[in-house]
């Protein structure tokens, strides 16, 4: 078995490529690419003819075997569309099958949506957690963002437009209104940052169009701060519920009077009724 080179590509700047990638591209003998399409447009603009082969999410077994195939004869490049392959791409399985039939695994590092959006957010933390898409269905997205409500560290997703503000509203519902960094179309000609809370940024994208790289901040250190507008919910609840506020309504209240989010105000309000 010869060599298996993960190369990260540009994630929208096509300068925005190594020397090394560059030449790795132009030595192999074959690049399995995500969208052959896209990829074609990065070489030509370097001048590079290696033979291509698409390979992505819904590639068969076949063709996972002729890449497989493809590198006792010669060394083959995995590529993405943007970035680097096998991180949130179906590329980990070429590189992980690669490895276990004894081939050498050699990446060739290069841009990052995550990295960047991070650097530009003005959210400053030594550590992220970086979640990857957000899942499509409201109830799995509500869930996963609550599993990290207290999580300390900032956190990292991508999000398509048509899921954008759905996605804000969520987080706001989840998290509370903490700040965030909404990042669009990086390294592309019609980049933005938006830097603010959840609420103003469910505001400004009113139309969101692009690729979204969200930057949110994470749970408030102070934990006596947490406890005493929990515990000003908890009040507030109770005296809501006795005059008979609906659920809506009294969670929406407490939510916005003591600071919490939506989801904790619910659970405060369900534990109110026992």
């Amino acid at each position: 078995m010869r060599t298996l080179y993960i190369v990260g590509t540009p994630i929208g700047n096509l300068e925005d490529i190594t020397l090394r990638a560059l030449k790795t591209l132009r030595e192999v003998d074959l690049i399995a690419a995500e969208d052959t399409r896209v990829t074609r447009r990065l070489l030509a603009r370097y001048e590079i003819d290696t033979r291509l082969v698409s390979y992505h999410e819904h590639s068969g077994p076949g063709r996972l075997r002729a890449v497989l195939d493809a590198l006792r004869e010669g060394d083959v490049a995995l590529v993405t569309d943007a970035g680097m392959p096998s991180v949130n791409d179906p590329g980990q399985e070429v590189a992980r099958e690669a490895a276990a039939a004894g081939a050498s695994v050699v990446v060739v590092p290069g841009a990052s949506a995550v990295t960047a959006a991070v650097a530009v957010s003005g959210i400053a933390a030594p550590t992220f957690t970086h979640i990857g898409f957000l899942p499509r269905r409201a109830t799995d997205r509500r869930r996963l963002l609550g599993s990290l409500a207290q999580h300390p560290s900032p956190l990292v997703a991508f999000e398509t437009p048509h899921r954008l503000r759905a996605a804000l509203q969520d987080a706001l519902d989840t998290l509370g209104d903490r700040r965030a960094a909404v990042c669009r179309e990086l390294t592309k000609l019609h980049e933005e940052t938006f830097r603010g809370t959840l609420s103003e940024a469910v505001a400004h994208f009113v139309e969101p169009r692009g690729e979204f790289t969200l930057v949110i901040d994470g749970a408030p250190e102070c934990d006596a701060d947490a406890t005493e507008r929990e515990a000003a919910a908890r009040r507030l609840l109770s005296r809501l519920r006795a005059e008979g506020a609906s659920a809506r309504d009294a969670t929406t209240r407490a939510a916005a009077d003591c600071g919490i989010s939506r989801s904790a105000a619910y659970r405060l309000w369900l534990e109110s009724g026992q």
